[in-house]
């Protein structure tokens, strides 16, 4: 398949290089020193799920330079998605379909849009993955996979020609037709996790042992959830006890990507993550107090050191 990744980072980076381990034609779109970095010596992804190093790369800013391909994988950060989804145009041929594997719910939406909802496929992508340096990803957790769907629920050729390539390359992928209930689990634990490490400036190991602050996980979870059910989203009632149940397995020193970019003084997904429940919270009438009180306490730094 001729696959154009569209964000290298730690998420498109990661699968993008295992699909291109197996053959794939895989074209990467990056900018700045990692783009410099790529073309200079390849791209290497060191972790638990095995290194492997590419060179040469095909790795490219302009997309227009790659022209039409089978599918994109679209993970730029959720800042960039309005500006981005238009420069796919240049990807599409007729059956192009463009998945994104961005951690909220808003990228199927603005893509749609953007390129018309035949072409958008929706993506949860469970892996904890970072760019380590310009040209290197590190990914310390052995999680690797992507749940997709088409956007209307139905089992489409194109979707079981990628599903059966993520397993070749080792990706544990899943093409389903509940999309929504699917990308809204990832995004109820997500957006909590992500909200409450950087809320205790911490991993993940501190919060579960200190009954106070698993008490405020699991309320954000919750918090979540009851927002996803006011706007149709079917969960089993045993939804909660197993996102927690997903939390419980990590390791104590895993830290979230939202974690790493507060660190490194970078702009934070906070808008599109617990921004996002209370924003929809407040427009359905749901209360959301514990996603309030992490919006309240990250937006001074929410825009980064260099914007601030």
């Amino acid at each position: 398949m001729k696959i154009a990744v569209f964000g290298s980072g730690g998420v498109g980076g990661t699968f993008g290089a295992r699909l291109a381990q197996q053959g794939h034609e895989i074209h990467f779109i990056a900018r700045g020193a990692h783009l410099a970095a790529m073309r200079a010596s390849g791209l290497r992804v060191e972790g638990v799920r095995g290194d492997l190093h590419l060179h040469p790369v095909r790795a490219v800013e302009d997309p227009a330079e790659i022209g039409p391909v089978d599918f994109v994988l679209f993970c730029v950060k959720l800042w960039d998605t309005e500006a981005a989804a238009p420069r796919c145009r240049a990807l599409l041929g007729p059956d192009t379909a463009v998945l994104t594997l961005q951690n909220g719910v808003d990228g199927p939406d603005i893509l749609s849009r953007a390129l018309g909802p035949a072409h958008v496929m929706a993506g949860a992508a469970g892996i904890f993955a970072t760019i380590a340096a310009p040209g290197l990803i590190r990914q310390p957790a052995p999680v690797q996979n992507i749940m997709f769907g088409e956007l209307d629920g139905r089992i489409s050729a194109r979707g079981r020609a990628f599903e059966a390539a993520m397993t070749a390359a080792g990706i544990d992928g899943r093409f389903t037709g509940e999309t929504q209930t699917e990308l809204w689990k990832k995004f109820v634990y997500l957006s909590a996790l992500s909200g409450m490490t950087c809320y205790t400036r911490g991993p993940v190991g501190p919060i579960r042992d200190d009954a106070r602050l698993f008490a405020m996980l699991r309320a954000a979870i919750a918090e979540a959830i009851a927002v996803g059910r006011a706007k149709g989203v079917r969960f089993d009632d045993g939804v909660l006890d197993e996102r927690l149940g997903v939390a419980g397995r990590l390791a104590p020193e895993m830290k979230t990507s939202m974690l790493y970019d507060l660190e490194s003084g970078n702009r934070l997904e906070l808008p599109w993550l617990s921004g996002a429940v209370v924003r929809m919270g407040r427009a359905l009438g749901v209360p959301t107090p514990t996603h309030e009180a992490i919006v309240a306490a990250l937006e001074p730094v929410a825009k980064g050191k260099s914007r601030v």
